[in-house]
């Protein structure tokens, strides 16, 4: 762990030591070069901040120190903020977005900012991983007896077998010199898992290489909330 840990943070600190040693030896005159650099720093800077944060946020749900913030929301609403969000992003690499549900408006009572999280990152995830021009992530949205059933299903590059178990661990890399190209932190679905065992939920996984990965998990279901005059 501590080797993946360190692995992680020698590409954006070797990336940022680089750039800074050529502007203090003054070889970049180029106002261009010189501002390419400096957002090359920045975004280097981003990545150690955001492993840093992703860390202490995992060490805190295994510390129980992190509260949930129980709220009902209409979690179809929900799914269309992160569409909305990841909108160009899947435009760029040619998916198409869908939502599916059972009914026009479903109530979840869960820690919303906490599920927009998980949603976002599994979203996210098969918007990367897309590898066909027909791409499709389809969210599945089914309103059970006492739970709500979301799904997250793409069409996607799939993983193999053989390292289904080990998606969940932090810095576990499925497709490697892609995964740090894109600048994530490698612990995305390490804290979706957390986020969903911190609301007594298990996160499950489906796929097939090549042709498409599913994840699913149940929340716990909710009435509507009553209007507030």
């Amino acid at each position: 762990y501590i080797g993946n840990v360190s692995h992680e943070l020698k590409t954006p600190l070797f990336s940022i030591q680089g750039y800074v040693e050529s502007l203090r030896d003054g070889a970049v005159e180029d106002i261009a070069i010189r501002d390419r650099y400096l957002e090359r720093i920045s975004n280097s800077s981003e990545r150690l901040i955001n492993i840093v944060k992703d860390l202490d946020m995992i060490n805190r749900f295994q510390a129980g120190e992190i509260d949930l913030e129980y709220s009902v929301f209409d979690i179809n609403n929900l799914v269309k903020d992160i569409f909305g969000l990841l909108e160009l992003e899947a435009e760029k690499n040619k998916a198409q977005l869908k939502l599916v549900s059972s009914q026009s408006a479903i109530y979840v009572n869960a820690d919303k900012q906490k599920i927009y999280q998980v949603l976002l990152n599994l979203i996210s995830n098969a918007i990367y991983y897309v590898n066909r021009k027909e791409a499709t992530i389809v969210v599945h949205i089914t309103s059970q007896t006492e739970n709500v059933l979301v799904e997250v299903e793409d069409n996607g590059m799939g993983i193999k077998e053989d390292s289904l178990p080990r998606i969940f661990e932090r810095f576990y890399r499925v497709e490697t010199s892609r995964n740090r190209r894109d600048g994530g932190s490698g612990l995305g679905l390490s804290i979706v898992k957390h986020i969903l065992e911190a609301h007594h939920q298990n996160i499950h996984v489906s796929s097939t290489y090549l042709e498409g990965t599913k994840f699913s998990f149940n929340l716990e279901k909710s009435e509507k909330p009553p209007v507030v005059n």
